[in-house]
């Protein structure tokens, strides 16, 4: 695949969705959101669930920016109540400095929940119709980003999905494309492996303290605080550090150009094609926003048995648990584990179901499923008594 079907955006990048996104920016725009969204077909819902009172914390604002102006997305219409911190226009600023249609309508101002409902279905009207002037286009490799995560982990992750999914990396990168892969916590353990790949010691150095960081924020000492899920216990999985020498398969083995930091600070995203870590949450919901905000316009997701949507970057998911394939799965390399399939010719049909996704073809249950998508920041509150500092 040297080309893929793309919409080409203002700012120069292109989507293989061309959505129009409903942003809640405030929990009590949830309902009037969705309400609208019902209305207007191409369109997706993202609420901010963690309430207008977090509006000081920039991480946040700038993932919601950043999911805006993800390039599956055409166009924004932005809502909030009227009474909170966030103001929308903090939010359409820098949407409309990229070139990107957006729209704001804040509920106390448009008079109650009836006229608002109103006013925004024929506002998100006018954007789909832009949108939907906007046609299909081939595209470079080259500009294709990637998301890698693994989700519902257990021992056939390490062995099978993870690998197979590495392998897909390297080959991605090897053509030119950009993965990125997230959840530091997960890596905890490798560093020594990870710090040989870094491109400079200035990079191996930031792996080195960006996964101590994350470290620090999940395991506070005095605290019970557990970060693998029950669901990675009973699959089998009995540490952490196991769960990440697993977990590093699916990062394949090519050189690391960089750490994406995600905080109050800065949001970075890729600045050329390669092999990225990502500060990207390991919490899954919250993992998918990340993904969009750094401009991912697919996510490779390993898994055992579970999986999420995310409604502005489509999900494949890949397993290699036989007892827990069904259709929500969209790549079977369960014959890994028997011995029946290779890591390479799994990869080769993740491939295959990954060009089809980025020309256009639902994932398997991408129209009929979705996951509520936490908008995740680190508590800056938090960060301060543990000492840590975005730089």
């Amino acid at each position: 695949m040297q080309f893929f079907s793309g919409f080409r955006r203002p700012d120069g990048r292109a989507g293989i969705r061309n959505h129009v996104l409903i942003l809640a920016i405030d929990e009590c725009a949830e309902g009037i959101a969705r309400a609208i969204s019902q209305k207007v077909p191409g369109t997706v819902v993202v609420t901010n669930y963690n309430t207008c009172m977090y509006g000081g914390n920039e991480e946040l604002v700038g993932t919601m920016v950043g999911a805006a102006l993800n390039p599956n997305v055409a166009g924004a219409l932005l809502l909030n109540m009227g009474c909170g911190s966030i103001d929308p226009a903090i939010l359409a600023e820098p949407i409309r400095s990229a070139g990107k249609p957006v729209q704001t309508l804040s509920i106390i101002k448009s008079r109650g929940t009836r006229s608002t409902i109103k006013m925004g279905t024929e506002l998100a009207k006018e954007l789909t119709t832009y949108a939907n002037q906007i046609q299909p286009e081939p595209i470079p490799l080259n500009e294709l980003v990637v998301g890698i995560k693994c989700g519902g982990s257990d021992t056939s992750s390490g062995i099978a999905s993870n690998p197979s999914v590495g392998r897909v990396a390297d080959l991605l990168v090897d053509t030119g494309a950009t993965c990125i892969a997230g959840e530091l916590i997960e890596l905890v353990g490798c560093e020594d492996i990870l710090r040989k790949r870094a491109v400079t010691p200035k990079i191996a150095d930031k792996i080195d303290r960006l996964i101590n960081e994350e470290e620090k924020r999940w395991h506070i000492e005095g605290t019970n605080v557990e970060t693998m899920s029950i669901g990675n216990s009973v699959g089998g999985l009995t540490t952490l550090e196991e769960k990440a020498l697993g977990a590093l398969h699916k990062t394949g083995t090519r050189p690391i150009q960089d750490v994406l930091r995600i905080n109050a600070k800065m949001t970075e995203r890729p600045k050329e094609p390669g092999m990225y870590l990502s500060e990207t949450t390991h919490l899954c919901g919250g993992s998918g926003m990340h993904f969009a905000s750094l401009g991912a316009q697919v996510i490779l997701w390993t898994t055992g048995g579970a999986g999420f949507n995310n409604p502005i970057v489509p999900v494949i998911r890949v397993s290699g648990n036989a007892a827990q394939i069904t259709e929500d799965i969209d790549v079977d390399v369960s014959g890994i584990m028997n011995g029946t399939d290779s890591i390479h010719s799994s990869a080769d049909r993740i491939l295959c179901t990954l060009e089809k996704v980025v020309q256009g073809e639902a994932t398997a249950i991408e129209d009929i499923g979705f996951a509520y998508c936490t908008l995740y920041q680190k508590d800056q509150r938090l960060e301060k008594l543990i000492c840590i500092e975005p730089q």
